[in-house]
């Protein structure tokens, strides 16, 4: 999605635009190293917009579903990270007992 004005370089982007406030959007931008932001999901008008923090319910799913079970933290990524975030990705893994 086109975005005017916009020179913020990131991996990810949520684009949260309001039906009263269009064209205009909020944009939370984050890079893999970071955490997703939480941010406010829009409902209608005058209601009170819940805060949604995604990395948690995120972490939550793979807990519960037993990801680190299923993928092969051996294997490369595909696609193939930069240099930089292969390293980051490299030493998180061994951190965390899977690679």
């Amino acid at each position: 999605m086109p975005m005017i004005g916009n020179d913020i370089q990131s991996h990810y982007r949520i684009l949260v635009c309001r039906g009263d406030r269009r064209p205009y959007a909020d944009l939370y931008a984050f890079n893999l190293q970071d955490i997703i932001p939480p941010f406010p999901l829009p409902l209608r008008s005058g209601d009170t917009e819940p805060i949604i923090d995604l990395q948690t319910l995120l972490n939550e799913v793979y807990e519960i579903y037993g990801y680190d079970l299923v993928v092969d933290y051996s294997q490369q990524s595909v696609p193939a990270l930069s240099e930089t975030d292969a390293t980051w990705a490299d030493a998180l893994l061994q951190e965390k007992g899977v690679r």
